[in-house]
C-alpha cells in the first residue's frame, strides 16, 4: 500500500515533466526527419526541429498569455536540440539512409497525443471553458507540424491530407476534460488522453481512414 502511495506521488511530482520531455522529443524528431529529407544545413534543421518542437506550445502560450515560454524557462532544451541535429546531420550523411515521409509520421503521432493531453490540461488549469481548452489542446499539437511544413516550403500536411488529424486531436482532448470532471489524478488523465490519440492516429495512418474530400 505504501509502495502504490508513493508511486502514486511521485507521478504527480514528476509525471508531467517525463511527460512534456517525451512530447518535445517526439516533435523534435519529426522535424529532425522532415530537415533531413530535405537536404538542410544544420541551421536550417536546428530552425525546424525547434519549431516542430516548440511551436504549438508557444503560440498556445501566447493566446494564454503564459510568460515564460517552456523553452525560454527550460532553456537546456535549446542546447539538447542543437546536439541532436548535429548528430544527426552527420550520422545520417555518413549512413546515407533514406528517409521517407512516412517515417516522420510515426514520431508526429506520438506528439500529436502528448501536446493534446498537455495543451487541454493547461488551458484548463488556466480556467478555460471545456470547449477553449479542447481548442488549446489541438492548437498545442497540431502548430509544430504546420511550421514545420511551412518553412519547408510545402502546404501543412494537416490542412490538405484526408487522413484525420487536428479531427483527432479534438476528439481526444475531450477525455482530459472528462477526467478532470470525474475527479481522476491529473497525470491519469494526461496519460489516457496521451495513449487514445496516439492509438487512433495510428489506426488512421494503418488502416488508411480517410475523411471526406471535396470533389471537383
Amino acid at each position: 500500500m505504501q509502495n502504490t502511495q508513493a508511486t502514486i506521488e511521485w507521478w504527480a511530482a514528476n509525471g508531467s515533466i517525463i511527460f512534456e520531455s517525451l512530447g518535445i522529443l517526439a516533435f523534435a524528431l519529426s522535424g529532425l526527419i522532415e530537415a533531413a529529407r530535405k537536404k538542410l544545413d544544420l541551421v536550417g534543421m536546428t530552425m525546424v526541429t525547434s519549431l516542430a518542437a516548440f511551436g504549438g506550445g508557444t503560440l498556445r502560450d501566447i493566446l494564454l498569455d503564459r510568460r515564460p515560454f517552456y523553452w525560454v524557462q527550460n532553456f537546456a532544451w535549446i542546447y539538447i536540440i542543437i546536439g541532436l541535429c548535429a548528430v544527426s546531420l552527420v550520422f545520417v550523411r555518413n549512413r546515407h539512409l533514406d528517409l521517407t515521409e512516412r517515417a516522420m509520421q510515426w514520431p508526429d503521432a506520438i506528439g500529436l497525443g502528448i501536446f493534446t493531453a498537455s495543451g487541454t490540461q493547461i488551458a484548463l488549469m488556466a480556467n478555460m471553458p471545456p470547449v477553449v481548452a479542447v481548442i488549446m489542446g489541438t492548437i498545442t499539437a497540431i502548430f509544430g507540424g504546420v511550421a514545420r511544413d511551412i518553412v519547408v516550403n510545402e502546404i501543412p500536411k494537416a490542412f490538405i491530407n484526408q487522413e484525420p488529424y487536428a479531427v483527432i486531436a479534438f476528439t481526444g482532448g475531450w477525455i482530459v476534460v472528462i477526467g478532470n470532471a470525474l475527479g481522476w489524478a491529473s497525470f491519469a488523465s494526461l496519460w489516457v488522453c496521451a495513449l487514445v490519440t496516439i492509438a487512433m492516429r495510428l489506426a488512421t495512418m494503418i488502416f488508411r481512414w480517410r475523411v471526406p474530400a471535396w470533389r471537383v
